[in-house]
């Protein structure tokens, strides 16, 4: 069984079992998932949220959020990890979106080129990696098929053998990316993510995976090992 080969047989099995298909209860706008994409580094989800609806709220638009004072904007997130450090990331963000869209605040024309180009012009933001650049793509209402590859996804990737010992979770985003299907649509490549994200959350964690529990635990070179 090649790499890839295994990767969608596992896929089938863990979205299948986690309950696709996974339907969030809302979509953002794809400049809306950039930033609360940049605001969840090392962030939990709940303090994300938070911080967000407080940026939100002190700064209704995201020209007021690009026109204010940087220790403001750093003071609307403070409950997230390194505000000092997200509060410009996200300022430059925004000026960068509209410096190269003619002036407009706005991402939807993501949507008329491939998942491809769309990622490569997000990721020549300052700020913006492989993971972010996939959510502004499928977590918002886009919903173009950009495969998220977080730290649980790319743990079990490691473990399973789909990519190459010592991969970076960058590398790791673009493998795992090409062995993707070309049918596959966005909510299906979602269900992917999800699956991954589930049960390296509840069994293949970082620490003392729970082997013994694990569906898919014969096609893993890591099972047993600790």
């Amino acid at each position: 069984m090649t790499p890839r080969e295994k990767a969608l047989h596992v896929d089938e099995i863990l979205s299948v079992h986690y309950g696709r298909p996974f339907i969030p209860s809302n979509y953002r706008d794809p400049l809306s998932e950039l930033v609360g994409s940049l605001l969840s580094h090392r962030t939990k989800n709940a303090v994300t949220r938070a911080a967000y609806a407080r940026l939100r709220e002190l700064f209704p638009t995201w020209e007021e959020v690009i026109a204010a004072p940087t220790d403001e904007v750093e003071a609307a997130i403070e409950a997230v990890t390194f505000p000092e450090v997200k509060a410009p990331r996200i300022q430059r963000a925004l000026q960068t979106v509209a410096a190269r869209n003619d002036g407009e605040l706005n991402l939807d024309g993501l949507a008329e080129v491939s998942v491809a180009d769309a990622r490569a012009w997000l990721e020549e933001i300052p700020g913006v990696g492989a993971k972010t650049s996939a959510a502004v793509l499928v977590f918002s209402y886009l919903l173009m098929p950009a495969l998220v590859v977080d730290t649980h996804h790319h743990r079990m990737a490691l473990r399973l053998g789909l990519v190459p010992p010592k991969s970076s979770l960058n590398k790791t985003a673009r493998i795992l990316q090409d062995f993707l299907p070309d049918d596959w649509d966005g909510q299906r490549v979602y269900d992917s993510h999800q699956g991954f994200m589930r049960h390296g959350q509840r069994i293949c964690h970082w620490r003392k995976p729970e082997c013994g529990k694990c569906l898919v635990r014969e096609w893993c070179d890591h099972s047993g090992a600790e």
